[in-house]
């Protein structure tokens, strides 16, 4: 009987190689940018992509203020939460939250793009998102990660 001559390889912990990745939010659509950045988070760029192991880079996202959101977003769209209390949703926009925070707003979408599970919240601990051009992370020697859109 003829056998395969190659065995599917799984990934673990110990065998993945993870890459430290600089991503430029200047004027990118903030779906978009989310969306390729989970996937790289995730590791599905990669031949050996495991679901059950974190097997994504590090990204480093920086110039979160400068994000773009289409149409009337930055307005009409809603973030929404609740305190555990009667009466307690609380209703937040992305203007407001840019006003504190730039970063949070991509970390929201990112994050709602993960897993929703432990797996998810480990490969969230991957993203660093600054404000600014300025990151702490230089010895870790990212290298510029370019999009396939502008």
């Amino acid at each position: 009987m003829n056998t395969l001559s190659y065995r599917t390889v799984s990934a673990n912990n110990a065998t993945v190689q993870k890459e430290w990745y600089v991503v430029d939010a200047t004027n990118q659509v903030l779906g978009r940018l989310s969306s390729q950045v989970a996937s790289i988070l995730r590791g599905k760029h990669k031949t050996n992509f495991t679901p059950h192991v974190d097997c994504g880079d590090n990204i480093i996202v920086i110039n979160a203020e400068k994000v773009r959101l289409t149409g009337k977003k930055w307005t009409d769209k809603e973030y929404r939460r609740h305190t555990g209390y009667p009466g307690g949703q609380r209703i937040t926009t992305p203007d407001e939250v840019a006003l504190d925070n730039p970063g949070k707003i991509i970390e929201h979408a990112v994050k709602r793009m993960l897993p929703r599970n432990r797996l998810g919240n480990a490969i969230f601990g991957n993203l660093y998102v600054y404000a600014g051009s300025e990151h702490p992370h230089t010895a870790q020697q990212p290298k510029e990660l370019k999009l396939n859109y502008k």
